[in-house]
Parts: C-alpha cells; structure tokens; sequence
C-alpha cells in the first residue's frame, strides 16, 4: 500500500520514514481514527484483508489499500479538474481569498492532523504576491494546535469559503510563523494585536466545484439550525467534568465572547 513515505519523521502522517513494520503501524494509526472501529481492529490486519470482528459485529469489507485499486474504481481526473490547479495565486483567485471572510486550515503533526477555522472581515487573509498569503492568529482557546504542528511539520492547507457563493477555493502549500512586531501590528483590529502571523507560500492553488455545498444547501437560510436545539458548551463540560458550572459558564458567555473577540 502506498501511503507516501517521502520524507520526514517517523509516524508522521504522510507515512514519512515508515518503511516496513512502521508503515503497518502508520495504517492501523488512520484507521483507528473512526471510534467505531476502535475495539474492532487488531496489530494482526494485513492491508487488502477484511476486518475480522465477532459474531454479530459489524465490520468493513473490502477495504480499498492501493491506489491501484482506486485509479480502477474512479480513473484519473481530467479537463477542468486538472487545468484549474496552479502552482501560483492568479489574479483570479485573488479575487475569491480577498472576498472571502472564513477560511478552513489544516495541519500535520506527529499526534496526527488538525483542522482549526478561522474567520474576519473579508480580505483578512492578505495576498502579499503570487506565492504568499499571510493571515493573523487572532485569540482562541489558546490550545495552538495548529501552531504547534506548523513549527514542527510546515505543510499547511486552506480552504477558502464565501457566503451564498458555492465554489471554494483551496491553497496547499509551507507555512511559517512570524512574530515580527511591525508585521502583527499590521494586522491589528479593534486595537488588538495578534501574537503572531502565519505566513503561507502556495505550492498548488485551485478552486473546487460547488457540488458538496449544492447538495449540502449550506447557504439556504431556510435550512439554519436553530443554535438552542443543541446541547450548549456548559452542557457539554458539566457531562465531561464532575462538578463545572455549565449554567455559569453558559450565562457569562456572551460577554465573555465580546471581551475576547480580539
């Protein structure tokens, strides 16, 4: 099975430097992933076999481990799939990064990958030239997952969406971390400075159909979800946590949220 061992540390996620017992581990690692097959799976699974559970378990047949197998299933892409991929941000594209206020931003490290998203007032993400885009790290959780992947694994990816349009665009690229002073204040909103800057250099920059988001109806309003039929944060962390105030935390949110948006 080809899972992409190039280059890069053991158990990493392209499989980097995982050749033989380790590319085994690297396998078991991404399919483990899915909870439901957590107690379903064993170290004895080859690649190319069905996974062996008991009686009355479910399982996954015929798994797909090649990408033979999946050139012969889907074939290769072509025409427009394959034309619109650039190795540069076009001016095009520049059009949809700078109209857009939400972007998705994927990365790699050696626990695994981590998908964050991040958002502002249209053109926050900052086009500096064809190869580079650069975007504030306004506060969050203060986890910095995502950060702490970059500086140790710099492959990043973007994807870039617009409300009521329906094609995103997507970068794929390096991404580093800047702390120059001049640079974060540039980027200063409500008076608030970032603590830092990533800053991307595109690799492969193409924009992706609409069909997931037509199907999907993202943008029909008649579909939003009212937020109260969910369970709140409070609630989540009071069933996690023995003891945490979740009615508090709930009722102190809202400004909270305001005090901390910037």
């Amino acid at each position: 099975m080809n899972i992409g061992c190039t280059a890069g540390p053991e158990g990493a996620p392209d499989g980097s430097g995982c050749p033989g017992d380790a590319r085994k581990r690297t396998w078991l690692k991404r399919l483990r992933a899915g909870a439901w097959l957590q107690n379903r799976l064993r170290d004895t699974i080859v690649p190319g076999t069905n996974i062996a559970s008991s009686p009355g378990e479910e399982t996954v047949p015929d798994l797909v481990t090649s990408e033979a197998q999946l050139d012969a299933i889907y074939g290769q892409p072509a025409g427009p799939a394959v034309i619109k991929e650039i190795d540069h941000i076009s001016e095009h594209y520049r059009r949809f990064i700078e109209t857009s206020p939400f972007v998705i931003l994927a990365t790699s490290g050696p626990e695994g990958l981590d998908c964050t998203p991040r958002g502002d007032p249209p053109g926050f993400v900052r086009v500096v030239d064809s190869r580079t885009v650069m975007l504030p790290d306004r506060r969050g959780n203060n986890r910095i997952d995502s950060l702490r992947n970059i500086v140790r694994d710099p492959r990043i990816a973007l994807l870039f969406l617009i409300p009521g349009v329906g094609r995103t665009l997507r970068i794929n690229g390096r991404a580093a971390i800047s702390i120059d002073r001049d640079l974060c204040a540039s980027f200063a909103m409500e008076g608030k400075v970032p603590r830092s800057v990533i800053v991307v250099s595109a690799e492969s920059v193409y924009t992706q159909c609409p069909k997931a988001l037509v199907r999907s109806r993202l943008w029909d309003a008649r579909l939003h979800v009212d937020e109260s039929s969910l369970p709140s944060s409070g609630t989540i962390m009071k069933s996690l946590q023995k003891g945490f105030d979740g009615e508090t935390y709930d009722r102190d949110y809202p400004q909270r949220l305001k005090e901390t948006i910037y």
